[in-house]
C-alpha cells in the first residue's frame, strides 16, 4: 500500500513548507512535491488531499494507565483500561503504559499483555516496569533483566516519591533503581528512563537531586512528571531542567492546574531552558484523587489523552508560541528522549505515523499509524 498525502503545511516538526508525504508500507517513503508513484496497478497508491491540514508526526503520549489506574477511593473507583480509539481519535499513535499507585490489582503481566493487544491493533506500545512502589515488582525478577529481555520495556516507573501513597523509598533504594536501569538500558540499547511520580510532598525532587549530586548518573536518567502540580514543585523542577534535565508536565482537562501547562513552558522558555528539555504526557486512564490537607480521599477524576491537543491549542493560542515549537514536546523531545529512534519526525526512513489537523482551529481530521488511516475526518475507520 502507498499512501500519497498532497499539498499539506508540513511540519517535521520543524515547518517545512507545503508538501506532499509518501507513506510505502508502514514507513515514510519521501518527501517533497509532486511525488508519483505508478506501479503499473501492481500496489494500490491512495491519495489524501491536504490543502488547508497541518501535517505533524504522530503525538508520543509518554506516560498513560492502559491497563486503568486503581481508584484510591476503594475497589469501586477502579478506572476502566485505554481503548485503541480513545488514543488514536486524539492523535495518539505512539503510547508509553505505566503502573501507578495499586502494583497489586494492576501487574506487570497484565501491562505487557495490554501493550501487545494495542500494538495489534494498530498502534505503537513501549512500557515502563514497576509502578510506585519499591523495591519493584517486575516480570523477570529485576529492572535491569526486564530491560534487557523483554522489548518493550525501555524504563522503570512511574516510581512515587514525596508523596503519601508512595512506599517512602530509602534514597540508597532509589540510587539503586537509577544505577539498574542506566546499565540496562546501555547493554540493550534502550533509554533506561527513571519516570519519576512527583507527588506534593515538601521533599519535592530531594532524591533525584541527590543522586545526580553525589553519583555518577546524569540528569538524562530521569524524566519527572507531574512537575506543574503545585508551584514549589514546578520552581525545583525549572531549576533541573535549567541545570541540563528533562521534565514532564501533565496535561489537564481543566484549567485550575497550580501551573498550567503553556505558563509553565513559558516560564522554562524566559529561563533560558532548551525547547528540547521538556514534554507533555496525559497520565490518562489513571486515577486522579482529591485529598485533604489531613490526606482523606475526597473525589476521583479520570485522566484522558484528549488533553494532549488541547495543551497544544493551548501552547499556540493562549500562550503565543510557534506551532513547530508547541509540536516538540509531543513529538521529537520524547523520541529523543525515550530513543524511539524512528518515531517523533516526519522524516524518510521513519515510521508511517502522521497525524492532519485543520488549519483553522488545530482540530483533529485525520491519524495514520504505522501507514495505516485510523482516523479519516474526525472519525475512528479502525476499531479495536
Amino acid at each position: 500500500m502507498i499512501t500519497i498525502i498532497r499539498n499539506a503545511k508540513v511540519y517535521q516538526p520543524e515547518y517545512a513548507g507545503i508538501k506532499d508525504v509518501m507513506l510505502i508500507g508502514s514507513q515514510i517513503g519521501a518527501l517533497g512535491e509532486n511525488l508519483k508513484a505508478d506501479l503499473g496497478g501492481a500496489v494500490e497508491v491512495k491519495e489524501i488531499d491536504g490543502a488547508g491540514l497541518i501535517l505533524i508526526p504522530g503525538i508520543i503520549d509518554s506516560h498513560e494507565h492502559i491497563l486503568g489506574g486503581g481508584g484510591e477511593g476503594g475497589f469501586h473507583t477502579r478506572t476502566p483500561e485505554a481503548t485503541l480509539t480513545g488514543l488514536t481519535l486524539n492523535g495518539v499513535t505512539t503510547v508509553v503504559g505505566c503502573i501507578g499507585t495499586d502494583g497489586v490489582a494492576r501487574n506487570m503481566e497484565a501491562l505487557l499483555a495490554k501493550a501487545h493487544a494495542l500494538e495489534e491493533e494498530g498502534v505503537t506500545t513501549y512500557v515502563y516496569t514497576g509502578s510506585y512502589r519499591v523495591p519493584v515488582h517486575t516480570i523477570t525478577g529485576d529492572v535491569m533483566r526486564d530491560i534487557m529481555l523483554l522489548d518493550k520495556v525501555i524504563g522503570v516507573g512511574e516510581v512515587a516519591i514525596s508523596d503519601h501513597r508512595s512506599s517512602q523509598p530509602t534514597f540508597e533504594e532509589f540510587a539503586r533503581i537509577a544505577a539498574d536501569i542506566r546499565v540496562g538500558g546501555m547493554l540493550s540499547g534502550k533509554a533506561g528512563i527513571v519516570n519519576v511520580h512527583m507527588g506534593d510532598g515538601p521533599r519535592m525532587m530531594d532524591f533525584i537531586w541527590r543522586t545526580v549530586r553525589e553519583t555518577e548518573i546524569p540528569f538524562s536518567q530521569f524524566l519527572p512528571t507531574h512537575v506543574g502540580r503545585n508551584a514549589a514543585l514546578f520552581e525545583s523542577a525549572l531549576e533541573f531542567a535549567k541545570a541540563g534535565g528533562t521534565i514532564d508536565f501533565t496535561g489537564s482537562l481543566d484549567d485550575d492546574d497550580e501551573v498550567p501547562v503553556s505558563k509553565g513552558i513559558l516560564r522554562l522558555l524566559d529561563a533560558g531552558v532548551s525547547s528540547d528539555h521538556f514534554t507533555i504526557s496525559s497520565d490518562g486512564q489513571g486515577s486522579l484523587p482529591i485529598f485533604n490537607e489531613k490526606g482523606e480521599f475526597q473525589g476521583l477524576g479520570v485522566g484522558n489523552a484528549s488533553c494532549l491537543l488541547k495543551e497544544l491549542r493551548e501552547c499556540v493560542n493562549k500562550a503565543g508560541l510557534p506551532l513547530e515549537l508547541a509540536l516538540k514536546p509531543l513529538t521529537s523531545n520524547p523520541a529523543r528522549i525515550l530513543k524511539l529512534a524512528r518515531k517523533g519526525r516526519i522524516l524518510p526512513g521513519c515510521d508511517g505515523d502522521i497525524c492532519l489537523l485543520r488549519e483553522e482551529d488545530l482540530s483533529l481530521h485525520t491519524v495514520i499509524a504505522k501507514g495505516q488511516i485510523m482516523v479519516a475526518e474526525g472519525t475512528a475507520v479502525v476499531r479495536g
